[in-house]
């Protein structure tokens, strides 16, 4: 009788056991936990990607008369006979510093406003300029629960986290759905946002389009952790199922 007692408690402390050594696990694997879910709009506004500190930009600039536009290009020799166009990085003040014009403030202005102000500003030295902006390095980060997770470059400028999550090979079964988060850098803050894919309000979003830098982390799903549990503590199970199953044999005797 004392025997039977002490392999109840035994199941009891083994059990007890168990479930905090999968309270841990959890913890450890889900990268963010507790983020609020942000509101959605109900209608899509057209997207263009606000330029950043530390984004690189290629800007040319061109007109009828190419010998006056000529001193607003910067190219550095790549051999005898050719060239390479030079790019222009933001600095942490969001300025450029432009041939002639000197610094320029971009950061927080879109490519169609950059385009626009240089414009204006070349307009006093060309006749008709025409300028050209792009960003060069706008890139993307999937993580977690993904085929193939990594850093990806965007060279349009544009691209939703559908798009993104399609350039990582789509979720993997085990990723959550319902609950994918996206790591934004608005104006020197950091925010966390939530989406569900399985929801068509997605499609609605105003995160839907994704800014350049943005990180994105598919969670693992409970059967994923649990699994990682027990893989991460086979040895202490395997050794308590061996344990109970001497118990068993001593208290069957």
């Amino acid at each position: 009788m004392q025997m039977k007692n002490m392999f109840i408690k035994y199941l009891l402390i083994l059990s007890v056991v168990l479930t905090v050594t999968s309270c841990v696990s959890t913890k450890k694997i889900v990268y963010f936990q507790d983020v609020d879910g942000v509101i959605e709009n109900e209608t899509i506004a057209a997207f263009e990607p606000k330029i950043q500190k530390g984004d690189i930009l290629k800007i040319n600039v061109s007109a009828i008369d190419t010998e006056a536009a000529t001193p607003f290009n910067l190219y550095e020799s790549a051999g005898a006979t050719s060239s390479k166009q030079l790019t222009y990085l933001v600095d942490v003040d969001g300025n450029i510093n432009f041939p002639v014009l000197g610094k320029i403030k971009v950061e927080g202005f879109s490519n169609k406003q950059i385009t626009n102000n240089l414009t204006q500003l070349l307009s006093s030295y060309i006749k008709n300029p025409v300028v050209n902006v792009r960003l060069i390095n706008f890139k993307i980060t999937v993580l977690g629960e993904v085929k193939s997770p990594g850093t990806y470059t965007v060279p349009n400028e544009r691209i939703s986290i559908l798009g993104a999550i399609g350039l990582a090979g789509d979720l993997s079964i085990q990723g959550k759905r319902k609950t994918v988060i996206i790591v934004r850098e608005e104006e020197g803050k950091r925010k966390l946002i939530t989406m569900d894919l399985s929801n068509k309000k997605l499609l609605n979003s105003p995160y839907f389009y994704l800014a350049q830098n943005d990180v994105i982390y598919v969670e693992p799903n409970k059967a994923k952790i649990n699994s990682s549990a027990v893989g991460a503590n086979a040895g202490i199970i395997i050794s308590s199922i061996s344990t109970v199953i001497s118990l068993i044999a001593i208290l069957t005797r």
